[in-house]
């Protein structure tokens, strides 16, 4: 096996989308899908062309095999995957108008479930801390054992000099506010290198639309923070770094589903300028264009395109 290049680490889980926009009702017709925000960024990763991942635990169900499953054909790097007795974790997407989504769950506080059972006995941090970026999704640190385990690896990354990034992922279900989200989530961000986040976060945890002012304050209080990337929806995507700022506007779609959009985006950032450090600017118009192409079909990472794919459709996107 060659080296591993972005960890992934957290929840893993099935989505649940309907076909149609609107309220559940009886005899609506359900998709399953994979999803699990750090688990959709190591797909991307490695659809990019890139050596990802993922570590994370699963269960012995139907569901649990499927999504190991997918990994495997993925090439995903599953060695630090582990089976737990549990149900699967299931997010039940509501499609709105313009592909846009809520979501609730099937998990904690309602029923334990295998993805939040990974502990810090589970985890190999040499091998894990070999990587350049370790990434991880907020919802990982609401969890206990999971939380822990995620914190352990985040710290042994952040003192190794990985890029260790955080998407807070924040979902009322989960948090029931932002205020408690920011408050959990303040000592991972103490670890983070990098924080990517969609606009809902911003207004949800951080009461502005003022993403620069946001961007600002954060890397005020955080001063371990490199870069604040944030996803702007359908007008592109900003970011800040140490010594410049961009924002770059999203491409022009119908889009189907969003779900997953900004996990493809994360992914593609991550690819285009923590690995192959391309120019900020570029790296981000790269990213918008992945992002978007997700956008095209149903599921989180059904329509991530492969690097051939995303190669062949470059030109169209950057007249």
């Amino acid at each position: 096996m060659g080296r591993v290049e972005v960890v992934c680490m957290g929840e893993i889980l099935v989505d649940v989308i309907p076909v149609e926009v609107g309220m559940y009702r009886d005899g609506m017709v359900l998709e399953i899908h994979f999803g699990g925000a750090p688990a959709n960024v190591a797909v991307g990763v490695a659809r990019l062309g890139h050596r990802s991942a993922f570590v994370g635990a699963v269960s012995d169900d139907p569901f649990g095999y499927m999504l190991k499953k997918f990994l495997e054909v993925e090439e995903v790097d599953t060695r630090w995957l582990v089976v737990k007795k549990a149900r699967t974790s299931l997010a039940f997407v509501l499609l709105k108008e313009g592909g846009e989504r809520d979501f609730f769950f099937y998990r904690e506080p309602w029923v334990r479930t295998a993805d939040t059972m990974l502990s810090p006995s589970d985890l190999d941090l040499n091998g894990i801390t070999e990587a350049r970026v370790l990434h991880v999704s907020g919802v990982a640190t609401a969890y206990p054992s999971l939380s822990e385990a995620v914190y352990i690896a985040m710290e042994k990354a952040f003192e190794k000099g990985l890029h260790v990034s955080i998407d807070p992922n924040y979902r009322q279900d989960i948090w029931g506010s932002g205020e408690n989200a920011l408050k959990s989530m303040d000592k991972y961000f103490k670890i983070s290198t990098m924080i990517t986040m969609g606009f809902d976060e911003l207004e949800n945890m951080f009461m502005s639309r003022d993403y620069r002012w946001v961007s600002e304050k954060l890397m005020e209080r955080y001063r371990n923070l490199e870069i604040v990337a944030i996803r702007l929806g359908s007008q592109g995507a900003y970011v800040k770094t140490k010594k410049e700022e961009t924002i770059q506007p999203a491409i022009k779609i119908k889009p189907v589903d969003t779900t997953g959009a900004g996990d493809a985006w994360t992914a593609a950032f991550i690819v285009f300028y923590l690995l192959e450090e391309i120019e900020l600017s570029k790296a981000v118009i790269y990213s918008n264009i992945v992002a978007g192409l997700k956008c095209l079909r149903r599921g989180a990472v059904t329509a991530i395109p492969r690097r051939k794919e995303f190669e062949e459709q470059l030109p169209k996107y950057l007249v």
